[in-house]
């Protein structure tokens, strides 16, 4: 039985995170720390790294806390809630750092109509330059219209 809590707790963990995302994307990012996160919609660096990076390594952190959590005090629970963070994190890095904005050369002639509809729906969360009047603060979960 506990197996079966322990998928249930790391699916909805992994699909709690799309909303966490959506919710620090909108109110954090593009909020009192649009100064880490501008660089992305600016790209006024040459570098290869962006200060929005960081924000990647705050739910790092948060990932191996609950590793921890459940290595040294026996908190089983920690495990799939840990395992579930990363895998959320290693999807939206897939889907947004690789197949979205190509910072690594893979995954480019992936064509389906979720892919285009992901990648109309961040294109339209670009076309923003500003903190203000975006939309589309979500990564996986995209909205029915881009997919026409």
């Amino acid at each position: 039985m506990q197996t079966v809590y322990w998928i249930l707790i790391f699916l909805t963990t992994f699909f709690v995170m799309e909303f966490n995302a959506w919710f620090t994307h909108k109110y954090i990012m593009h909020g009192f720390l649009w100064s880490l996160h501008k660089d992305h919609h600016h790209k006024d660096h040459d570098s290869w790294f962006e200060r929005n990076d960081a924000f990647f390594i705050f739910y790092a952190v948060v990932s191996i806390a609950c590793w921890i959590l459940w290595g040294e005090y026996n908190l089983w629970y920690f495990l799939p809630i840990g395992i579930g963070i990363m895998a959320y994190g290693l999807a939206y890095f897939i889907v947004h750092d690789i197949f979205i904005h190509q910072r690594i050369k893979w995954l480019r002639n992936i064509d389906n109509k979720y892919a285009r509809a992901v990648r109309r729906a961040h294109k339209i969360h670009h076309k923003h330059l500003g903190k203000d009047d975006g939309e589309n603060f979500g990564m996986l979960i995209v909205p029915l219209k881009y997919f026409k």
